[in-house]
């Protein structure tokens, strides 16, 4: 199905456009449009999908069920949640004060926001597309590990003394509130009508937030694919010194990104050399511990607080980045 995709890239950039194929330019070009086409056609299809399965959900009966749940399990079910919900650093502020006001444990309350931002539809999409299934299981089951781990950290040191005033007060109100006083809410039945126009709005609205994003991140990975010398990020980031990585994770820290922006440019470093666990890390960095995320949640905690969720970030992400580079001959033989 995806070598449609090269065709169509074949078809309009080379034969109709012209492009020399061993121009830079041509191949950044072929790289952007096949890219482009693939992950939009992919996008429409697998988000509306999935936006039809989870039109019944209700946040309110989740945060009930948390409660209700054994707290490694709620480490579990907070994680799980992050990854199938569309949400980025700029709802952070929001839903930590909706976990929070309903008693939710902060270490479950933060594994859903240490892995909503690095895994989601459009993310697993993605990479499912662009580097293939192995890749994305293990991205995954790295990002679940870093919202549990750091989850399970946060409750470890008791980090609910350190937040605002307003939102510990919130948050210690709630968690005295006996759950079985907590009245269920009832959620309406819905046709497929429903679900068929909560899927609609739901694409419309994740596409009109993304695409940009897209481009972006396309464009950017497609500048690196045609015009950055073969070997480059290898011989600068990747050349096995014991700084490599700890200077990628905090290069992506200025950084702004979401998963849909950085995926593409993903891509193009490893296909440049950088070995992937290096690039996962820097990317990961950029998406989960941007400096532009801890000014937002800086409204709602403490510095003390805020200073051992950015430890426990930097120190999963090179720790991951450093396996999973032990581990690509492993994990990855014959593709990286």
């Amino acid at each position: 199905m995806l070598d449609v995709f090269t065709w169509f890239a074949n078809w309009l950039v080379y034969d109709l456009g012209g492009f020399d194929p061993n121009s830079k330019l041509g191949t950044s070009v072929h790289f952007f449009v096949e890219d482009i086409t693939k992950i939009f056609a992919l996008l429409v299809v697998m988000i509306y999908v999935i936006a039809l399965m989870r039109a019944s959900l209700n946040l309110e009966r989740v945060r009930h069920y948390i409660q209700q749940k054994n707290r490694l399990a709620g480490y579990g079910f907070g994680a799980g949640f992050g990854a199938i919900t569309p949400f980025c650093s700029c709802s952070s502020i929001p839903l930590f004060l909706g976990f929070t006001s309903a008693g939710i444990p902060l270490g479950i309350t933060m594994a859903f926001l240490f892995t909503s931002p690095i895994i989601n539809e459009v993310a697993v999409i993605m990479l499912w597309s662009l580097l293939g299934w192995e890749f994305t299981l293990v991205y995954i089951a790295i990002g679940m590990a870093v919202g549990i781990g750091g989850g399970m950290l946060l409750d470890a040191v008791r980090g609910e003394r350190w937040l605002k005033d307003f939102a510990a007060k919130a948050y210690q109100q709630a968690a005295e509130t006996p759950t079985d006083e907590q009245p269920l809410p009832e959620q309406p039945r819905l046709t497929f009508r429903n679900r068929h126009e909560f899927a609609r709005d739901e694409l419309k609205e994740i596409v009109g937030r993304i695409w940009k994003w897209v481009i972006i991140g396309v464009g950017l990975g497609a500048a690196l694919h045609g015009f950055v010398p073969d070997g480059w990020f290898a011989d600068n980031l990747g050349s096995g010194q014991w700084w490599n990585l700890p200077a990628a994770v905090l290069a992506g820290l200025p950084l702004y990104s979401n998963a849909t922006g950085v995926i593409p440019i993903m891509e193009s470093l490893i296909m440049k050399g950088l070995p992937v666990g290096t690039t996962l890390a820097f990317c990961m960095s950029t998406v989960a511990a941007s400096f532009p995320e801890f000014i937002m949640l800086k409204q709602v905690m403490q510095w003390r607080l805020l200073a051992i969720i950015f430890v426990i970030l930097l120190a999963n992400f090179m720790v991951v980045g450093w396996v999973i580079n032990l581990l690509t001959p492993w994990l990855f033989s014959g593709r990286f």
